[in-house]
């Protein structure tokens, strides 16, 4: 068995084609069904977003299971072909697909590195999966391990802390000033795009005042109601200051609304109770003298943009951290995976010594059947402990070197040694999905690290050489 990751992302294709590949919620339990009637594809899980569809499979062929999935991905919309899809494509298999995986919940793939919705869509893109039976033991295991990792990387990082858009800086800007914002009033002056959603993300935070001025008193009226707050006449919006905590100024005019007279009267009636200005206007609508006034705390949209790109950068630091423990965590999962593979030499080599001892036992207690049952139940223990300490040793030894470079080795030595049957990796069972992750962080596969004969195998193909 595989796990593979096929798809395409806002990194790899224009909106265009990420559009029609696009998978809305009501056709997805459609998608999925027809996703594992193709042949060898065993279990599946679809993650469409705007920015990204990606199918995650496990499969009986590696190659044949790109080609099924990308087949998949064509059929999802016949009006885009196979050739205008394959360029926009990438695929992983084994630990590298794994990784992507843990990558993309952490969003350290995401178009904004640290955003936190697309956990959320992971989530749901599982729960479909689970109800719908198309998710099975192995996706089980790799979603739910990569929900952990998501909620590591942002437990044991600051990746998710800093503002990366200019409406949300304003909001942590505030949150810097004023410890609380449940008591503040914020004064909307203007009805600029940027603004109105600085406003939406400070009553997010806990505003609960909101008055807004426009110089259309009937679109103030509209807006008011959309943030549950008060329209003001425009004339008034100087008045207005003295009571208001947070301004924010997002207007079309050309000159300055908000002078250093008018914020130097409302902070003596504000009894210099600090006051944060936010100007988004370009060209500005806060004259900039306001800024050596005590207690007033001028931002413009240049102030703003500093304070994001600095913020990146905190991110990209943090996210540094943060694919060092993705790297980790696929080695962990990689180690459970490799112990798959030499459960079935386990199963048959049990199977094996049982069938030997049975026989054995029943020519012995044939020919003394003079035996009681005390005596019978006797031999069967002896001969029951004889065999398990015979190859107890083979069987830890087995275990303990699955996941490492010779573990394909000692597989084919005890097949050897015990006269076996040729056993392939199987499909787990429940008895594999019981088998604990090894403990600690183990090998860290960077570049891979499964053997060639590995259950799940690692590859990265990329799209003009799948060789289908």
């Amino acid at each position: 068995m595989h796990v593979i990751v096929v798809g395409l992302s806002h990194k790899t294709a224009p909106v265009e084609i990420r559009e029609k590949l696009a998978v809305p919620e009501s056709r997805l339990r459609e998608a999925l069904s027809r996703l594992c009637t193709y042949p060898g594809v065993r279990e599946g899980l679809l993650l469409s977003t705007c920015n990204r569809v990606e199918v995650y499979a496990v499969v009986e062929d590696l190659e044949s299971g790109y080609g099924r999935v990308q087949e998949f991905l064509a059929d999802t919309h016949l009006s885009l072909s196979s050739e205008h899809l394959t360029p926009h494509l990438y695929w992983h298999a084994g630990d590298r697909a794994i990784g992507h995986l843990f990558r993309v919940a952490s969003s350290l793939d995401s178009m904004i590195v640290g955003e936190s919705q697309i956990l959320g869509q992971i989530k749901d893109a599982f729960e479909v999966a689970l109800t719908h039976k198309a998710s099975g033991l192995l996706l089980n295991k790799i979603v739910k391990k990569a929900i952990s990792v998501a909620k590591r990387v942002r437990t044991e990082t600051k990746i998710s802390e800093t503002a990366v858009s200019v409406s949300y800086a304003a909001v942590e800007l505030a949150k810097k000033i004023f410890s609380n914002l449940t008591e503040k009033t914020v004064l909307l002056i203007g009805a600029g795009e940027m603004a109105k959603l600085a406003a939406r993300h400070l009553i997010a935070n806990g505003v609960r005042q909101v008055r807004i001025t426009t110089r259309n008193f009937q679109h103030g009226l509209e807006l008011a109601q959309k943030f549950n707050g008060t329209a003001v006449p425009f004339e008034d919006y100087r008045t207005e200051l003295a009571e208001a905590d947070i301004v924010l100024v997002s207007t079309g005019a050309s000159h300055f609304l908000v002078t250093a007279d008018d914020v130097q009267r409302a902070m003596k009636q504000r009894l210099s109770r600090p006051m944060f200005l936010i100007d988004i206007s370009v060209p500005r609508n806060i004259d900039p003298a306001v800024r050596p006034i005590d207690d007033a705390f001028l931002f413009d949209i240049d102030d703003l943009h500093m304070r994001v790109e600095q913020n990146r950068e905190d991110r990209l630091r943090e996210a540094a951290k943060a694919e060092q423990m993705v790297v980790e965590e696929v080695g962990v999962l990689g180690q459970w995976l490799q112990s798959l593979e030499v459960t079935p030499t386990i199963v048959a080599l049990r199977s094996r010594t049982e069938d030997i001892k049975r026989r054995e036992v029943d020519k012995v207690l044939a020919r003394m059947p003079h035996l009681s049952s005390d005596d019978r139940a006797a031999v069967e223990a002896l001969a029951s402990a004889i065999v398990n300490k015979m190859v107890h040793g083979t069987m830890v030894t087995l275990k303990n070197e699955a996941t490492s470079s010779s573990g394909a080795a000692y597989v084919d030595a005890a097949r050897r040694f015990f006269s076996l049957e040729e056993t392939q990796p199987v499909y787990p069972s429940e008895q594999t999905e019981a088998q604990e992750l090894p403990e600690g962080n183990g090998p860290v596969h960077e570049t891979g690290g499964f053997s060639e004969s590995s259950l799940v195998q690692h590859t990265t193909k990329e799209p003009g050489r799948r060789g289908r």
